[in-house]
């Protein structure tokens, strides 16, 4: 099941006994769904849940008679596709007067008064995300949408999200096939897209993934940076220990000062050692920035010897 699907099923488990509230659900569904017209209401979805909500909420509300299709999607593999019908297109005229909509309409708008203060808002977008929301898997991107059919419907669902007073939505729409996508990025912003329209698991479940990836991306750089400084370490070593033998080819390490056999002799035997540890293990211990002094003095010793004994 995708991330979606889980927030689906968490949306049509949430608890409400306010006839108007429901109403304000149901108008979001219907509305942003397939067919929402005088003579026909048509809702289909991927979702089985969505598919129960819907039908749940018609019959407690409407009572009309619903016919239920469950196809199999071709081109998506085996998920299903629920089509929930209005069969009597009276009942369809009834329930589409009821949400103060007329045929005269040019087009459909939302009708403020199914929505009619803040706290029906909640209700009224998760029926809308219901019928066309989408929210990708935040393992992947973090990225929210309402997939809408009209222009005039996306205006109006971006203002109702706007006025939202306790949340600082900044919703952003875009064309796309010549439908019209509302849509959020960023984390914070679908998180608490999520935890107002009544999915507050999921979008837990976002704040703890953003964290593991925070997590997994914080050891990533710091092994990476490990990485790079024990290959740094290697290829001074190398060329450390390419010096040393010229020394010890040409003159001997007897023709070195005492401090640079000591640290010369240290290096041949433990060519993986750190500077920092071949200056603890000299006598007297010396600082990381002393032995590189000396490894400093013993290349220039090299580069001298080599040319004089060409």
């Amino acid at each position: 099941m995708s991330f979606s699907s889980d927030v689906k099923k968490e949306l049509c488990a949430v608890q409400c006994f306010d006839r108007e509230m429901l109403k304000a659900e149901l108008y979001g569904i219907l509305l942003f769904g397939k067919v929402f017209r005088e003579d026909q209401i048509i809702f289909t979805t991927e979702s089985a849940y969505a598919a129960k909500r819907v039908t749940f909420l018609l019959e407690n509300l409407y009572m009309p008679i619903i016919e239920k299709q469950n196809a199999l999607r071709v081109r998506s593999g085996d998920s299903h596709l629920y089509k929930i019908r209005v069969v009597d297109a009276l009942d369809c005229a009834r329930i589409f007067a009821d949400f103060g909509h007329t045929s005269s309409q040019v087009t459909l708008r939302v009708n403020r008064a199914n929505v009619p203060g803040e706290e029906f808002s909640a209700a009224f977008v998760r029926g809308v995300f219901l019928s066309c929301g989408s929210v990708s898997d935040p393992m992947k991107s973090y990225h929210a949408e309402f997939y809408v059919p009209y222009k005039n419907l996306s205006t109006d669902l971006s203002k109702i999200l706007t006025e939202v007073t306790e949340c600082d939505f900044a919703p952003k729409t875009v064309r796309r096939s010549g439908n019209y996508i509302v849509y959020f990025k960023g984390s914070e912003q679908i998180c608490d897209l999520l935890a107002y329209i009544g999915a507050p698991v999921q979008a837990m479940e976002i704040m703890g993934t953003k964290a593991v990836k925070q997590v997994r991306n914080n050891v990533n750089r710091r092994i990476n940076s490990e990485v790079a400084n024990i290959g740094k370490v290697v290829s001074a070593s190398v060329k450390q220990v390419e010096a040393i033998k010229i020394i010890k080819r040409t003159v001997g390490l007897e023709a070195l000062p005492d401090d640079l056999k000591e640290i010369a002799v240290l290096r041949l035997e433990n060519p993986d050692m750190s500077l920092r540890a071949l200056g603890e293990n000299v006598h007297p211990p010396i600082s990381r920035s002393g032995a590189n002094h000396r490894m400093q003095r013993l290349l220039e010793y090299s580069n001298i010897t080599e040319e004089e004994n060409g």
